[in-house]
Order: structure tokens, then C-alpha cells, then sequence
């Protein structure tokens, strides 16, 4: 486990990650610290656990906003994948048919070429 110093509202704390995570984990304290400065900028100075309990819910919002829109274009792609199977099944089937026709076709013409060699 690798240690790590991050800044949030202006305060470090030291946290613990898996090795090799340490940027992730700064990144993920930057995402809050920007938060909290917008909360700061938007509604003044509230004392820190508030302002770390809005800055948490702002992020859970996104994140479950985020979740609901992933879960949305899962479903759109399970629903094309079903179309385009529907499709090809169609495509295979009109083929069957297709080549059914042609060959009909040949064994008519061939018919027609025997009688009209006689």
C-alpha cells in the first residue's frame, strides 16, 4: 500500500491506496477540492463538515446522474444488437430464398434449352 498526501479544502490528509492508484487518488481529491471551491464560491464559508457533506452529495449526484445515463445506453445497446440479430436472420432468410428462386430458375431454363436443342 502506497501512501499519499492529498489536498482537499485546503488541508492535507494522508491516505492509503494500492500501489500504483496514487495519481487516481489525486485526481479523485482534486474532483472534491474543486467542488468544495465551487460550493465555497457559491453559497460563502459554511463550517467544514457541511461544506464536505454538500461537496460529497454534489459528486454522488453526478456520479448517480452518470449511472442512470450508462444504464440508458446499455439498454439502447442491447436493443440494437437485437435489431441487427432480427436483421441478419431476415437477411439469411430472404438469401434462402432468393437462391431457392435461382435455382428454380436454372432448372427451367435448362428445360427450356434441352427442349429447344431437340
Amino acid at each position: 500500500m502506497a501512501n499519499v498526501i492529498v489536498s482537499v479544502a485546503d488541508r492535507p490528509y494522508t491516505m492509503q491506496c494500492p500501489d500504483g492508484e496514487e495519481g487516481h487518488l489525486r485526481e479523485l481529491a482534486a474532483l472534491l477540492d474543486a467542488e468544495i471551491v465551487r460550493i465555497k464560491q457559491s453559497v460563502g464559508a459554511i463550517g467544514d463538515i457541511r461544506l464536505l457533506v454538500m461537496s460529497g452529495l454534489m459528486v454522488a449526484d453526478r456520479l448517480s446522474e452518470s449511472v442512470r445515463r450508462i444504464e440508458e445506453l446499455e439498454d439502447q445497446i442491447k436493443g440494437l444488437r437485437e435489431s441487427r440479430n432480427v436483421a441478419l436472420l431476415q437477411a439469411k432468410d430472404l438469401e434462402a430464398r432468393v437462391t431457392d428462386r435461382l435455382d428454380s430458375a436454372s432448372k427451367k431454363l435448362e428445360t427450356i434449352a434441352r427442349a429447344m436443342a431437340k
